[in-house]
């Protein structure tokens, strides 16, 4: 049961964070909402992994979390050098 909850509000939390990966309106908020994404994917990962009790996927949820933190670094030095 708070599995299914838990796997509610990540859904809605990505919806969310979709949503402002669309509309933008500008490139940070852009990468901001693209890490939360990749954050919210990589929790569902987990959250799936704790319902199921099965460690199958946990490594693809330490892939998704270090992709996201190394494109936001990687996003965020590109604004800095193309804006200063």
């Amino acid at each position: 049961m708070i599995y299914n909850v838990a796997l509610a509000v990540l859904a809605l939390a990505a919806a969310a964070f979709l949503v402002r990966l669309v509309r933008g309106p500008r490139l940070a908020d852009r990468v901001v909402a693209l890490d939360g994404v990749l954050t919210t994917v990589a929790l569902t990962i987990i959250a799936n992994s704790a319902r199921t009790d099965s460690t199958k996927y946990l490594v693809v949820a330490v892939v998704v979390a270090l992709v996201a933190f190394v494109g936001t670094v990687i996003y965020a030095r590109f604004i800095e050098t193309t804006s200063g």
